[in-house]
């Protein structure tokens, strides 16, 4: 009896394994996907290294999004959210969030990891009815889009909303400075200098902390 149950397991792993790892389920949302936004106060470039997720599910996916951001219209103080947005696809709603970024008019390196509470996920997949005046139309949306506003000193501002809803603000923090320098490489070397014009400001007025 003992070697006939060893055997029937013995079977069941080899089906297991032929198998191979199952397929991970798609999220269910009321929308294809979630997105993530960049933006950065104008002259105060950055270049974002990358932004992962860790989903409801307790998911990683590493790499969502990256690159420059969008820049507001004003050098102190923050925009109301949006910016360069990227679609989150086959990720449910995030829980955690993690940025690394380089603050390219300092330069320095920062990185962050962001509680996303339960109450931005919530709203995240409420239907909301709103007239939208670009559509001249009332239409049904969610706040699905969630911003990443990033100025020097490691200043980081969070929103969630989408469009013609507006956004809400999830919070405020500072992030710590990435020991290992940009790009986890220990040697400094940065995306890019600042641009001619972020120069030219900067060294006319100086990078205004503690406006944001």
């Amino acid at each position: 009896m003992k070697r006939l149950m060893l055997l029937v397991g013995l079977l069941i792993s080899l089906c297991a394994c032929a198998r191979g790892p199952q397929p991970i389920p798609p999220p269910k949302l009321p929308y294809y996907a979630w997105h993530v936004g960049l933006a950065a106060p104008r002259h105060m470039e950055v270049w974002v290294e990358t932004v992962d997720v860790i989903d409801q599910r307790g998911l990683p996916f590493f790499h969502v999004f990256g690159g420059v951001a969008s820049y507001t219209g004003q050098v102190k103080g923050w925009h109301k959210g949006g910016g360069k947005m990227m679609p989150v696809n086959n990720v449910d709603l995030p829980k955690r969030l993690f940025l690394r970024w380089q603050s390219l008019v300092e330069p320095q390196a920062y990185k962050l990891r962001i509680h996303i509470p339960q109450w931005v996920r919530d709203e995240m997949v409420k239907p909301e009815t709103v007239f939208c005046k670009p559509d001249q139309k009332v239409l049904t949306l969610y706040r699905n889009k969630i911003t990443l506003g990033m100025a020097p000193g490691g200043i980081v501002k969070v929103w969630v909303g989408s469009g013609c809803l507006g956004y809400l603000e999830i919070g405020r923090y500072q992030a710590e400075i990435e020991p290992r320098g940009p790009y986890l490489n220990n040697k400094g070397e940065y995306y890019r200098a600042p641009t001619p014009e972020a120069k030219a400001w900067i060294e006319k007025n100086g990078i205004p902390y503690g406006s944001w």
